[in-house]
């Protein structure tokens, strides 16, 4: 009997924890087989950047960067209708409150938006969301540790120094054609 009780608990426990809940994770998993999708991570090591070079605060920012994310979806004739449902599953996911945004603009045919998931001086996580009507849309997520807004300015100094590695970011020029 005691061993229905235990079997029922732990079932029960495992059914609690699977969280049913959309988020941009799944969502990038969910479509990183799909044709509509391009689909790419980007280490730190893009940036090679002289390390000797840069200030505290610069390498602090680097440090804080662990990878990024990137979901573009590349619209075209035969794929309008996903492009809207799409599209639409994004804007439900970033209104998820766990996602706070620090900015939004909008136009007739294009949009952005940058949100961030964490306490304010420890963000986990940067999302950068924009839509153009005649081309697609994109989803770019900053994962790290510790980051905080001054971080993602402190990132920009940084990418001015750099001299980035094209080369891993050759699935995105498909979606430039």
């Amino acid at each position: 009997m005691k061993t229905i009780y235990g079997i029922t608990l732990l079932f029960s426990l495992f059914l609690i924890s699977c969280n049913s809940e959309p988020s941009l994770q799944k969502y990038f998993v969910e479509n990183s087989e799909n044709r509509n999708f391009v689909v790419l991570d980007v280490s730190p090591s893009i940036l090679n950047v002289d390390k000797t070079k840069l200030s505290i605060e610069q390498s602090d920012a680097l440090k804080s960067f662990d990878k990024m994310n990137v979901l573009a979806f590349k619209l075209n004739e035969t794929n309008k209708t996903e492009f809207e449902t799409e599209c639409a599953k994004v804007d439900l996911i970033l209104k998820d409150k766990k996602y706070q945004q620090l900015m939004k603009f909008s136009s007739g045919k294009e949009g952005a938006s940058v949100s961030f998931v964490g306490p304010d001086e420890h963000i986990e996580e940067f999302i950068f969301y924009a839509n153009k009507k005649d081309n697609g849309f994109a989803v770019v997520r900053i994962l790290g540790k510790d980051m905080n807004p001054t971080n993602i300015m402190t990132m920009m100094s940084v990418l001015q120094q750099s001299n980035i590695d094209l080369e891993q970011l050759k699935p995105l020029q498909q979606l430039m054609k």
